[in-house]
């Protein structure tokens, strides 16, 4: 069986970790990431509580947006700097601690049984601490994204997720906020790439969501429906 530190040692992988105000739980998130082997890289995405000075004390690379431009901008321009130094693959996680670090090394043991370009960590194998609302908002959004993919995905809004740097050199993306998501699936899914998952915690204990199942189920049926007229030929 091959070893988590024998992939590592053949393929460059960075954990991009975009960041809000998460001074309380970055710097032993960086500090974890690092001492699996794997390239920390925070986009700060304007904070004003220290994320950015904690998450470089804790020897990230820190990438910094100097307001507020939301999850998508900050992932793109994750995405952008690992393309343009030689990544062959990021993990992408978030930076208030909803996110086992013991479950990276599942992403990268993928890899050796699966021939996906996408991997997503779903929380769905075992939701038992996911809020219901959130449970059975992800699990309608999930449903759509499948039917639109043509392919099975159980937690489509989980950003927990290994990507392919040869999948993100072939996609455009053009969300700056959650819906990036789902967007990343669409995209990958209509150009060929190949769209895997994994199970993984589910964390909720002491965290609050910046997510408002209201406003972004609106947004994620604004996003939706080109993918769906597409889909029907209309």
């Amino acid at each position: 069986m091959v070893l988590f530190q024998e992939i590592l040692d053949r393929m460059k992988i960075c954990a991009i970790i975009p960041s809000f105000n998460v001074a309380k739980t970055i710097g032993d998130i960086v500090s974890g990431v690092k001492q699996m082997g794997i390239d920390a890289v925070v986009v700060d995405d304007g904070s004003s509580d220290g994320t950015a000075e904690i998450a470089r004390k804790s020897q990230a690379i820190v990438l910094r947006n100097n307001v507020n431009k939301g999850k998508g901008a900050s992932l793109r321009l994750g995405f952008d700097f690992a393309i343009s130094n030689g990544y062959e693959a990021v993990i992408t996680m978030d930076g208030d601690g909803q996110h086992s670090l013991r479950d990276l090394p599942k992403f990268t043991l993928a890899l050796e049984d699966n021939k996906a370009d996408v991997i997503i960590g779903s929380r769905m194998f075992n939701p038992r601490s996911m809020p219901f609302i959130r449970w059975l908002t992800n699990k309608v959004m999930s449903l759509v994204i499948s039917f639109i993919s043509r392919q099975e995905v159980s937690d489509s809004q989980s950003g927990f997720r290994l990507i392919k740097a040869r999948c993100l050199k072939a996609l455009k993306f053009k969300s700056n906020r959650f819906e990036i998501e789902s967007e990343i699936i669409l995209e990958a899914a209509n150009n060929g790439f190949k769209v895997a998952s994994i199970p993984v915690s589910s964390i909720y204990i002491n965290s609050e969501s910046r997510i408002n199942p209201l406003l972004d189920t609106f947004r994620f049926i604004k996003f939706i429906l080109p993918y769906l007229l597409f889909e029907k030929g209309l």
